[in-house]
């Protein structure tokens, strides 16, 4: 797997965010458990705990030795078209985001996490990046890819983008 930047960031109503796409080859359905069902979603980042019910879970990146498990309040969760969160508490909080749309047997993936400021994306992104190809990775029977190739490789072209005007 070419381990390629593919982030671009856009506005939104709530401030700037880091957009990222992925397409799969598989119904709505499969690609959306891979994102919302712990057993699926450790395969390729973390787990949680809770139930998504109450509008909360406990969530643990579990690719990361270091990772604490951080509350997730959820904002919106429209299966299997939607999902909003915030991750984490106080100053180190932050929130994503994922759209799923299906069309002749593909689902595509935009996933997106709110930026403090641009210059997040320079770690941010090469981080989902990441992640994004360990879902491509995990669905497809492929490879898992390393971080090495990711981090610091792809901090440069993170560090250049250039933010969009926002419209008016």
């Amino acid at each position: 797997m070419s381990a390629k930047p593919t982030g671009r960031l856009v506005h939104r109503e709530d401030g700037l965010y880091l957009i990222l796409n992925r397409l799969f080859n598989a119904p709505i359905e499969q690609v959306w458990a891979s994102l919302t069902r712990p057993a699926e979603l450790e395969k390729w980042i973390g787990t949680y705990t809770g139930s998504p019910d109450t509008g909360a879970v406990k969530f643990k990146m579990t690719a990361e030795p270091d990772a604490r498990w951080e509350y997730v309040s959820i904002r919106e969760c429209k299966a299997p078209h939607r999902f909003s969160g915030d991750f984490g508490e106080g100053e180190d909080a932050w929130r994503a985001l994922f759209h799923l749309v299906e069309g002749d047997g593909m689902t595509n993936l935009t996933f997106g996490q709110r930026l403090r400021s641009p210059s997040e994306a320079a770690t941010v992104g090469p981080g989902w990046d990441y992640y994004l190809d360990r879902l491509v990775a995990m669905r497809s029977g492929l490879e898992v890819p390393q971080w090495e190739h990711y981090y610091p490789a792809q901090a440069q072209f993170y560090k250049d983008m250039i933010v969009p005007v926002r419209a008016i």
